[in-house]
């Protein structure tokens, strides 16, 4: 209790950080580093030709334009406005490059430093870098000069006063600016439905027909209950729940309640029992003698899974087909969201959690930024505070901003189980006291996997491919692991590859895959819609609204209660 009590003191002076993690990752590479003369000296050559190219550079663009010497990454947009190419900013940019390259090859590949502390390590030293990019400061930013100039100062008065808004919406638990334009239930959220079934834990929300028939087979999704359900239903000309629902599809969906300190003791077996099984009960009597088609994005995709494992140990062949949309099965390969997870940092957020019952979600969405902390922070500080720039609202960036509380014991088993034990994929992971196998699956998958996703890298997605035994379509999108899946038809610039494995087909490594799956322009909603349709039966009559006769009477419109809790 004092050691918990320590931890939950020292939390608010180091963002929920273990320090003791990031100590042992720099102990590591240092002491490695410091005993391997050959990375030293390879690292001071770097070093030297480094200042060498810089300082040739440095003359030749004093006096005429030359070729850089070093280009910014690909997805670096630090440093395209044409300002830049000015002196003496190009020589602050180049500067910059080159000590970011001199760094990424010191935090990389010095012999003996485990996979995970060169991970921990590369990614601190690229934040620091990040903090002090000439692009964050009035003075060494070429563009905010030149706006600053053109503006006579009131870029920097309107970003002052942006700034002031920001920090009284954050100290008062206000949304971002401009996210009260989108309400749930009036602009978002909006497809319209009936709550049919309300548990302690979720809502099973069921979508009003917009066809005449409808396939017979319904869907049921489950979402993330990391963030709330609306994000497949935002705006309709956003929303995969109404293009379901057009597309001839009966649709159900599970909005799950936001916990509070008194449901600090849910685990992932309740989440199991009375998320999915429930709803999969309540759809089963709504429908009877129909199987389901079970969507799960994110987390719900993992829970799904688990689901789906025990059901097929138990010879429940209920499920028809299975979707997972950016849901990881095997987490040996998680990306960065790895760099926040090990023993000592998992001990630290338990000692948080303990403390509050829960995990806020101001502290999960902080981590997701810094994963990505180009475009989520310090593009938004150049925007908004240095160029009096406010970038649109959308609805996708109202609903990231209304975030939801994680139980502690159910995040505390889910972090450990399948973070840092991997039970799920190496048939550890115990349902009604006995063990699943996701190989025990019958049903025809189909998953999806998003270019730029930060919290469920592709490849890790991927890696259904070698634990089931079943004809798998695997997806992959452009986008990130929001905007891949929020991807209807009709946005310029969006394109998918897909390949299907039959379940006795060869195994394609992740590299080979690319190169076996041609590129398509467009939204991948018609491809899985096409295959729904094809793992479906013919139209028929629409179904009934709930089960009246078996006390699952409508009880509120949607999009219902639990999505409207804070």
């Amino acid at each position: 209790m004092l050691d918990r009590w320590a931890h939950t003191q020292l939390s608010p002076y180091t963002h929920g950080v273990s320090t003791a993690s990031l100590r042992m990752a720099f102990d590591d590479w240092v002491t490695h580093l410091f005993l391997n003369p050959a990375e030293q000296l390879k690292l001071l050559q770097l070093a030297v030709q480094s200042l060498q190219q810089w300082t040739q550079f440095v003359a030749l663009a004093q006096i005429d334009d030359c070729k850089p010497c070093i280009e910014p990454l690909l997805y670096d947009t630090r440093f395209v406005h044409p300002a830049w190419q000015a002196w003496p900013f190009n020589a602050m940019s180049q500067s910059f490059l080159l000590t970011q390259q001199w760094w990424q090859e010191a935090t990389t590949g010095v012999r003996g430093v485990s996979p995970h502390h060169e991970s921990v390590v590369n990614f601190a030293a690229r934040q620091c870098l990040d903090m002090v990019s000439p692009a964050n400061f009035v003075m060494t930013n070429s563009e905010v000069l030149e706006r600053t100039q053109q503006t006579m100062g009131a870029n920097l008065r309107q970003g002052f006063q942006n700034w002031l808004e920001d920090t009284h919406r954050w100290q008062t638990g206000q949304p971002p600016h401009g996210a009260e334009a989108y309400q749930v239930g009036r602009n978002v959220a909006v497809t319209p439905g009936r709550v049919i079934y309300r548990n302690p834990l979720m809502e099973l929300i069921q979508y009003t027909p917009t066809t005449d028939q409808v396939h017979p087979e319904p869907v049921l999704i489950v979402p993330s209950w990391i963030m709330k359900y609306y994000i497949l239903d935002l705006s309709p000309h956003n929303s995969l729940i109404k293009y379901l629902v057009d597309q001839g599809h009966t649709v159900l969906a599970m909005s799950w309640a936001n916990p509070g300190g008194d449901d600090r003791d849910l685990d992932l077996d309740d989440y199991l029992r009375m998320g999915v099984m429930d709803a999969l009960e309540v759809v089963c009597a709504v429908l009877p003698r129909r199987k389901v088609h079970a969507v799960g994005y994110c987390l719900g995709g993992t829970l799904l899974s688990i689901a789906a494992a025990a059901m097929a140990r138990d010879a429940d062949d209920r499920l028809t087909s299975i979707t997972l949309l950016a849901a990881q099965t095997d987490f040996t390969e998680p990306g960065e969201l790895e760099l926040f997870i090990d023993d000592s940092q998992v001990a630290h957020l338990e000692d948080i959690m303990w403390d509050r019952g829960y995990l806020d979600s101001t502290q999960m969405a902080g981590a997701f930024q810094w994963m990505n902390s180009n475009d989520l922070i310090w593009s938004r500080l150049l925007k908004d505070y240095l160029l009096g720039e406010r970038a649109p609202m959308s609805d996708l960036m109202a609903w990231n901003a209304d975030g939801t509380r994680l139980p502690y014991r159910m995040h505390a088993e889910y972090l450990r189980r399948m973070f840092l034990n991997n039970d799920l994929a190496s048939g550890r992971y115990p349902v009604n006291g006995k063990p699943v196998a996701l190989t025990a699956i019958q049903c025809p998958i189909y998953a999806i996997g998003t270019e730029r996703d930060h919290v469920a890298p592709w490849r890790s997605v991927h890696k259904l491919h070698l634990l089931t035994n079943v004809d798998t379509t695997f997806l992959l999108t452009s986008g990130g692991h929001n905007v891949g899946i929020v991807n209807p038809p009709g946005v310029p610039g969006r394109s998918y590859r897909v390949l299907t494995r039959p379940h006795d087909g060869p195994y394609l490594d992740p590299d080979a895959w690319l190169q076996a799956a041609a590129r398509h322009d467009g939204s991948w909603w018609p491809h899985w819609q096409a295959w729904l349709r094809d793992h479906s039966g013919e139209l028929g009559a629409l179904p009934g609204m709930g089960a009246p006769d078996m006390g699952l009477s409508p009880l509120d419109d949607a999009p219902g209660h639990y999505v409207l809790e804070k």
